[in-house]
């Protein structure tokens, strides 16, 4: 592991928190609610519903209803990336625009563009939590939590050691909670056809509580299964039980000792969806024009309390992986290229 000296003297963040939002539309996150989806029957079975729930005159007002925490938490301490009506951009840099390439930007730095597939294909390429993982203190002390099933393969656990729990894995452990979602996450519906985003964050929340990970990847599903269902009430819903799950993981990690004031909260997606032409929010891919467009946000001791950020700029996808382990002090290499960090969520 290569430190960075200037870092490791005044670095504050021991913990991380990572969490993404499956295709979830910068376009919500920055300004709410759409006016013309949410009146348009053909995606909403309760007009009415998503009106009283998450309507507001003033853009500012709408997106705090769908998503208070960030607008309430992070927008306040933190940092948010990607509001395009300030120019402020962060765009995928793989050519593809759907999940494993995006997840794989995300998490290797690399946008190779021969990652073209959702297959369940070994990634052959490092990920950033398998380099911490290999990190002194870090052994064993890292781990993800995802709806989708493709996770194991993304990061590549045969290789990687990094303890991957994906869609109904069983929970293997010894806590009276993590017994208790095992049996729920059998019993219960499955309408997106793998298990709700709940079991997967109740999941991800009792394995920090019980066994106390460094670092924490939870990877959320259903905003995309339902935007491709063109359900966008439930789009809407599942976004807003996200934020609330961020949340409740911040509150968590804030009440514990060893994490409060010590852990870095990183929120992204892998990909964003159209918008020019509304009835293409459902869509995503190179077809698509608008969903190279993403997001991200960040809260933590060493992140700057900017806020949203107001001023033109682009920002890549890829440059996630490197940020991740500098927020820890570390300096990510692996056998590919790796793009360089966002210096700008750090304290050097």
């Amino acid at each position: 592991m290569v430190v960075i000296t200037a870092m490791a003297q005044h670095r504050k963040t021991e913990n991380l928190i990572i969490v993404t939002l499956d295709g979830m539309r910068w376009q919500e996150v920055f300004k709410g609610v759409d006016p013309v989806l949410m009146k348009d029957s053909s995606f909403n079975q309760d007009k009415e519903g998503v009106k009283q729930k998450f309507w507001a005159e003033e853009v500012t007002d709408r997106r705090k209803k769908l998503f208070p925490f960030l607008w309430s938490v992070v927008a306040e301490q933190g940092q948010l990336y990607g509001n395009r009506q300030f120019d402020n951009k962060v765009d995928n840099a793989n050519p593809h625009w759907f999940s494993y390439p995006g997840y794989n930007e995300i998490m290797t730095g690399y946008p190779d563009t021969a990652v073209n597939s959702n297959d369940k294909i070994l990634n052959k390429h490092e990920n950033v939590l398998e380099f911490i993982n290999k990190q002194k203190g870090y052994v064993g002390k890292v781990a993800a939590f995802s709806t989708w099933d493709v996770f194991p393969y993304i990061l590549n656990e045969p290789r990687s050691g990094v303890y991957v729990n994906a869609d109904i894995d069983t929970l293997k452990f010894k806590a009276p909670g993590l017994q208790l979602l095992n049996d729920m996450q059998f019993l219960t519906t499955k309408p997106i056809g793998v298990r709700p985003d709940i079991i997967t964050y109740m999941a991800a929340r009792e394995y920090l509580k019980e066994y106390k990970p460094k670092v924490l990847y939870i990877a959320f599903d259903e905003t995309d299964d339902f935007a491709h269902a063109g359900m966008y009430d439930q789009y809407l819903g599942s976004a807003h039980a996200e934020d609330a799950m961020i949340r409740d993981i911040w509150n968590t990690v804030q009440s514990m000792p060893g994490y409060k004031d010590k852990t870095t909260l990183l929120v992204t997606v892998d990909h964003g969806r159209g918008d020019k032409v509304k009835s293409n929010w459902k869509h995503h891919g190179s077809k698509i024009e608008d969903a190279h467009e993403i997001w991200l946000a960040v809260l933590g001791p060493d992140t700057k309390p900017t806020g949203e950020v107001k001023v033109p700029g682009q920002l890549y996808q890829k440059q996630i992986a490197a940020t991740i382990a500098r927020l820890l002090g570390m300096h990510f290499t692996a056998n590919h290229p790796v793009a360089d960090p966002i210096q700008t969520v750090y304290s050097n």
